[in-house]
């Protein structure tokens, strides 16, 4: 699609020992970088204590314009965010990036499965600018339509009055 627009991030992963026997360390999103380089394999930022930051991997965001009213609820939170989605490849034990998106209806939809991390994390100042400008151009705003409830017919049965075709 020709109105779709793609900017590569880099994630940031913090892993944190946790002195837990049946999970040595936890993972979750911290960062995003934008225009990020693509790696070959994870990059140790920062080691503190029980903390190391990793840049993890560098992925796209892609904005289409059928999500603008997602990208338009985001912005106006206090705190616009970058909604990177962890997986754990199978046969592997440590999740992944696999997605990272500006739609938190998107995020909602990968956190409900269950399988995967979402989280959250502050969108920059490139990132805000770019989805703004997107938004500003692509949204069309749907008015509501209070749908027209049709009068009860007897006749035609249904969930009240014991109609057939239920059961």
């Amino acid at each position: 699609m020709r109105d779709t627009q793609t900017m590569r991030v880099g994630v940031v992963l913090e892993r944190r020992h946790t002195g837990n026997p049946w999970q040595e360390h936890a993972w979750r999103p911290v960062a995003v970088i934008p225009g990020a380089p693509e790696l070959e394999r994870p990059r140790l930022l920062m080691r503190e204590g029980p903390i190391e930051l990793y840049h993890a991997a560098t992925l796209p965001i892609e904005l289409h314009p059928s999500e603008t009213e997602g990208y338009r609820y985001n912005l106006s939170q206090a705190q616009p965010r970058v909604y990177v989605v962890l997986r754990t490849p199978e046969g592997e034990s440590e999740p992944k990036p696999f997605l990272a998106t500006l739609c938190p209806y998107e995020a909602q939809d990968y956190s409900d499965s269950g399988s995967d991390i979402v989280d959250g994390v502050p969108a920059p100042d490139p990132v805000l600018a770019w989805v703004a400008d997107y938004v500003e151009k692509h949204h069309v705003e749907v008015p509501f339509k209070k749908r027209e409830r049709l009068p009860f017919d007897p006749r035609k049965g249904g969930a009240r009055g014991g109609g057939r075709g239920h059961g």
